[in-house]
């Protein structure tokens, strides 16, 4: 299989790499794509050194199967059928495409048929939070309807990408060494603080963060579900928490509950 990663130099094009690696995927041929700044940057994959391509209007994925995008929604909109266009799965870690009807919005664990419908293409990653969170609703799901959730986040500066985890780190040593601190990628100091704001606010009083939590959940579990969402950004490096409340259509045990959390894919 012929594998392309466009943003190869970011906080998830290096963690597409590590995994890939990890799982031994089944790769003949492995193309990095990157912008201006990440042109020519070289990465060692299962022994072997890459170079990162620029990312053009070409036809340099006339060859490629699979392409795992993750290098901005822009980007993602801009480059789509230049991807596609020679038949390559474009799977795309963005928000550019996860509310379009014709895209599918795939979590392997919870619906991984959907990924089999794309007339695009084009198959959706969804939101980090919402990924953690179907995955466990899914099995309690099967024993009951879900009808509401309430959820909390407590998501890491990784979700943010690689600046924003750089900058956490240059907080810290400022305010260990009394200088004035850097504050560029998150509204807030975000060393030894908590902000209870990720991304900006909507019309209706939710942030757009916390929005994607109720559209996306819906669209996943193809389901009627009704999610209110509070997301915080917490000083941590990385791995996002959550504390979810749901009501159930029939009553469920607390041991009924827990056996099916235990035997579901990708639960411990």
């Amino acid at each position: 299989m012929n594998v392309a990663i466009v943003g190869a130099s970011g906080a998830v094009g290096q963690e597409f790499l590590r995994i890939l690696a990890e799982r031994d995927f089944p790769i003949d041929n492995l193309v990095l794509f990157g912008s201006e700044r990440s042109a020519g940057k070289k990465y060692t994959f299962k022994g072997k050194e890459y170079e990162v391509k620029l990312l053009q209007h070409n036809d340099d994925f006339k060859d490629i199967d699979v392409a795992f995008t993750s290098a901005g929604g822009g980007t993602s909109k801009e480059f789509a059928e230049t991807i596609t266009k020679h038949g390559a799965v474009m799977i795309d870690n963005s928000s550019a495409f996860r509310m379009c009807d014709d895209v599918p919005l795939v979590v392997p664990e919870c619906n991984a048929e959907d990924a089999l419908n794309r007339p695009r293409n084009i198959i959706a990653n969804p939101n980090c939070t919402t990924i953690m969170m179907v995955v466990v609703l899914k099995p309690l799901e099967a024993l009951s309807h879900i009808k509401r959730i309430h959820i909390a986040s407590y998501q890491s500066a990784s979700g943010a990408g690689a600046a924003a985890m750089a900058e956490l780190q240059q907080e810290y040593k400022e305010l260990v060494n009394n200088e004035p601190v850097t504050v560029s990628k998150f509204p807030h100091q975000l060393a030894y603080n908590v902000i209870p704001q990720i991304d900006v606010f909507t019309d209706n009083g939710y942030t757009k963060e916390e929005m994607k939590m109720f559209n996306e959940t819906r669209k996943i579990m193809h389901s009627d579900v009704r999610c209110s969402a509070m997301c915080v950004r917490v000083s941590s490096l990385r791995s996002h928490s959550e504390s979810v409340w749901i009501e159930t259509e029939s009553p469920i045990s607390v041991e009924d509950a827990q056996k099916a959390i235990a035997a579901a894919p990708g639960c411990t």
